[in-house]
């Protein structure tokens, strides 16, 4: 049905519905007293869905539609492991509290229709609300461990949120046994009195199989592993060396001096930089792998890599956007032979301004692959040898330091704010199992490809944005003001302050703020609590600008062999350059590529949480090793349960205020405190103290700390005084 017409017809069958005349009828009453022809029924029963959804009309148990009374909302109900949930309503400022009561059949990720309860006393600011419909079931598949009766299974689901087993008939078992990691499809979401059913249709394998922990993971976050055959088909067709048909009418800079800057261990070499001196001026080259010239739009390859969205790192592999044969192969940036490039090339001065840029297809030769370790070597430890070895590149690497610090300076000043957490490295055996898990640092190289790599950003953004096309830009909002006031709250404890306008925070407010910081015990903590007040960044196609780096201008370019909206932005640039961007591909452009925004910041969030998931296992499974150990941390978190804390390799445990054995604690949410009423002791955030490894549950990812006092009351066998110094150093 066509959409005006759509609209026309839900306002009269609304109006309809609201007369006085109106009693409850069920779609077959409605359709005769309407007169709506049987071919239509379809039609008019998805204006009353559509109506249900808006909230504008209820619908009985028997069918029976009538006008909605109460303020109905929707949203995404989030469950709980302890049986409530959380409906999260878009455009809303807090999620709605769901009693176990309330939940009405309703399961993690399902789409929901709610109505808030009546407000009771003392029940705190907190809105409660009843789920009154289940508009669309969000989870239909689900990854679990097998367990078996003697005529039937059930599988407990990997993901906590979904709080109920799942019934399996032998039938539809598979052949699962005992300790089988499985998929199973949902064929009845059950009720209040039963278990929701399935049927088995993949065993990953078993749970004590190396491998099948992450596998379980992939498959749970529905990650796609396997190409279709006819992407890697394409994949090989395409993969031949740069020809001269190829090169044919770009700009050849294959003698110009560059390098690409990354990873020991990295294989999708896709960027590549140069510099020169141009009297007082930089020429600042970064150039980009034409992934586009190998993708092509609706191809099998295009097609999977928008599915896709990005590539996934998890911590034992890498499930790539595109297959190796191109992210390893043509369209990686290797030393020495001829390349495709799109590249940006920027005229930049002394105080960092670019005065003048040009982007342009080329065709580029990269002269030295170089590693982050050999360009610190080079600047910050002036190591004769490796400076001997790469001597013709020296002055770049020199200049390249020089032109990123005034970048960086540039950035400072307008307010840019610079997150500089200590990542980590896992590192695995060769059956999977935690060795080490260490601190992964950025160094001068890695800074000075981070801050090349955001001024190419920038520059395309802004040039495409006075072009006024189309395009895809990467924004980030500002902080929501409730979450600023409750972050200006906690630094207090610290004795930090931070200024709140009107309306607003300007970032620079949170740049001095984390610069006041550095080197503090407490930088890390803040740094954290800082971040999550902030909003996540996203894919728009409305350029709004970016807050944390304090810009108006910003988009992902640098990455089209991991990132979709890099790719489609490359796509755009060079039709526009070859002067083909016409009425017709602009309105093309403006049709596909909200969808495209908004479908690769969903594939975004969904690669973070399974990295997140698949770090926080092995974090469980290498603390598994220490049980009884002694280490020393820090209060990240502070809840009226307990406080979690971290350890300097960035593994959180928690002490659950119960296991505080000597005293009544309470929690002051006030001061974020947990306060003993009998000693007045106080546990706050930053706080450094010693704690024990106490227990870690793989199932549920999590660790529990006890203080070194308390250990030996809950029988645990703690390392002497000497073994527990060599853990600390050792961490």
């Amino acid at each position: 049905m066509d959409k005006k017409l759509l609209e026309s017809r839900k306002k009269m069958i609304y109006k309809f519905i609201c007369s006085d005349l109106y009693v409850p009828m069920k779609v077959k009453e409605m359709a005769v007293l309407m007169d709506v022809p049987r071919e239509d029924r379809g039609d008019l029963q998805q204006i009353l869905s559509e109506l249900v959804e808006e909230g504008k009309i209820e619908v009985s148990k028997r069918g029976k539609y009538t006008k909605s009374e109460g303020k109905f909302l929707w949203g995404i109900f989030t469950g709980n492991v302890r049986g409530f949930g959380f409906v999260t309503v878009e455009g809303e400022p807090e999620d709605i509290y769901i009693p176990e009561d309330e939940i009405h059949g309703a399961i993690h990720g399902d789409k929901v229709q709610v109505t808030l309860l009546p407000k009771k006393a003392g029940s705190g600011r907190r809105r409660e609300g009843t789920v009154v419909k289940i508009l669309e079931r969000g989870m239909t598949r689900v990854v679990g461990t097998f367990q078996k009766s003697k005529n039937f299974g059930f599988v407990v689901p990997d993901n906590i949120k979904l709080g109920q087993d799942i019934f399996i008939p032998i039938e539809q078992s598979k052949g699962a046994v005992d300790g089988h990691k499985v998929v199973v499809e949902i064929t009845d979401y059950g009720s209040k009195k039963r278990k929701p059913e399935g049927k088995v249709t993949e065993i990953i394998g078993h749970i004590n199989d190396p491998g099948t922990d992450i596998m379980s993971i992939i498959k749970g976050y529905e990650l796609p592993v396997e190409f279709p055959p006819k992407a890697l088909k394409q994949a090989e067709n395409v993969g031949k060396p740069v020809s001269m048909a190829d090169m044919a009418g770009r700009k050849d800079i294959r003698d110009w001096q560059m390098v690409t800057i990354d990873g020991e261990d990295a294989k999708d070499l896709d960027d590549a930089v140069s510099l020169t001196r141009e009297g007082e001026h930089y020429r600042l080259g970064v150039h980009i792998a034409d992934v586009t010239n190998y993708v092509q739009e609706h191809s099998a390859l295009d097609v999977e890599a928008l599915e896709r969205g990005t590539s996934v790192y998890l911590v034992d592999r890498v499930i790539p956007m595109l297959p190796h044969l191109l992210s390893n192969g043509i369209c990686s940036l290797n030393a020495g032979e001829d390349r495709l490039a799109l590249s940006c090339i920027m005229i930049i001065d002394k105080k960092g301004n670019v005065i003048d840029h040009e982007i342009s297809e080329t065709v580029i030769q990269v002269d030295r692959r170089m590693t982050y370790t050999s360009v610190r070597k080079i600047l910050k430890e002036k190591d004769e040898k490796e400076r001997e070895t790469y001597k013709e590149l020296v002055p770049m690497f020199e200049g390249m330091e020089e032109l990123a610090a005034i970048l960086r300076e540039k950035r400072r000043k307008r307010g840019s704010i610079d997150f500089d957490f200590p990542e980590t490295k896992i590192m695995l055996d060769k059956y999977g199992k935690p060795l080490e898990i260490k601190p992964y640092e950025r160094n001068v190289a890695t800074k000075i490809i981070e801050d090349f790599m955001l001024i190419a950003n920038e520059t395309v953004a802004q040039d495409f944005f006075w072009q006024e096309l189309p395009f895809v830009y990467r924004t980030h909002d500002t902080p929501d003001p409730v979450k600023i006031q409750k972050l200006g709250l906690l630094i207090n404890n610290f004795g930090y302050s931070i200024r709140i306008g009107q309306e607003e925070i300007h970032p620079k407010e949170l740049q001095k703020l984390l610069e006041k910081i550095e080197d503090t015990p407490e930088e890390a903590l803040i740094s954290r609590l800082t971040l999550r007040s902030m909003k996540q960044a996203k894919y728009t196609t409305d350029n709004t600008g970016h807050f944390g780096l304090a810009t108006q201008f910003y988009c992902h370019f640098t990455s089209p062999i991991r990132r979709y909206p890099d790719l489609q932005i490359h796509r755009i640039i060079k039709e526009t350059l070859r002067g083909k961007m016409t009425e017709k591909r602009i309105s093309h452009y403006e049709s596909i590529l909200p969808e495209v925004a908004a479908q690769s910041s969903v594939r975004e969030r969904r690669a973070e949480e399974a990295e997140r998931e698949t770090d926080k296992l092995k974090k469980v499974e290498y603390m598994s090793n220490h049980i009884g150990e002694t280490f020393e941390g820090v209060i990240s978190s502070v809840t009226s349960w307990g406080m979690y804390v971290e350890l300097p390799n960035t593994v959180e445990g928690m002490i659950h205020v119960t296991n505080l054995r000597d005293d009544y604690y309470h929690y002051n949410e006030a001061a974020y405190e947990l306060v003993g009423e009998a000693t007045g002791k106080r546990y706050k955030l930053g706080q450094k103290l010693k704690v024990v490894v106490a227990e870690t549950d793989l199932f549920l990812r999590t660790i529990d700390f006890v203080l070194p006092e308390d250990a030996g009351a809950l029988g645990l066998d703690v390392e002497p005084e000497d073994l527990r110094r060599d853990q600390t150093e050792q961490l």
